[in-house]
């Protein structure tokens, strides 16, 4: 093997592993905001039923 070929291969698994460090991240980001919108919507239904739950009861 020359001295090229171990740098290409070099450069490939810097680059697998660059790439799969990034995807990682990303999809943990995506999970993190997924959830965080989940989280939101069910705050927004209970604050809304326990609004209505109160405002029922004062009448």
């Amino acid at each position: 093997m020359n001295k090229n070929s171990v740098w290409t291969i070099v450069g490939v698994v810097i680059a697998v592993i660059v790439a799969w460090t990034l995807v990682s991240v990303l999809f943990n980001l995506l999970w993190f905001i997924a959830k965080l919108a989940i989280v939101a919507v069910v705050a927004v239904l209970v604050f809304l039923l326990l609004r209505s739950a109160f405002s029922k009861q004062d009448q």
